[in-house]
């Protein structure tokens, strides 16, 4: 093993040890439109991914941006979603529009929160599978 390989070995590991959030990533898909109850629900692409993550506000964005979207305004807050370099590859690739669910964290708040998808980080020498994502509450 190289010293690189040891090194990244260790960055791993502690990265992995962040995960202390459960996540659940699915691919993009349409929202769906009821009729009768004339409600909008949220679409439910493939499953990609399900398993630990470390979700985290990023700094100096987690204070939100207003925006408009249809007939309502819309705080976009921007997260990282780490999920453990060595987690098995999901069946296609994540892309923006894709939605990650926090189904479980030690902080309560997290937890139903919903993400969309805005970009992707892969690399060899990384630590962790970074996700960029955005809270459009």
């Amino acid at each position: 093993m190289s010293a690189l390989d040891a090194l990244l070995a260790a960055g791993r590991a502690a990265a992995a040890g962040l995960a202390r959030e459960t996540v659940t990533i699915r691919g993009a898909a349409a929202d769906g439109f009821d009729w009768d109850t004339g409600t909008e629900s949220p679409g439910s692409g493939e499953l990609l991914y399900t398993g630990p993550a470390r979700v985290k506000a990023v700094v100096g964005r987690s204070h939100g941006e207003e925006v408009d979207a249809g007939e309502r305004n819309v705080t976009l807050r921007q997260y990282v979603i780490s999920v453990p370099w060595d987690s098995p590859a999901p069946p296609e690739r994540v892309v923006p529009g894709a939605t990650v669910d926090v189904n479980a964290s030690p902080d309560a708040r997290l937890v139903g929160l919903r993400l969309w998808v805005t970009g992707v980080e892969y690399g060899s020498t990384a630590t962790a599978w970074r996700i960029s994502a955005e809270d459009r509450s």
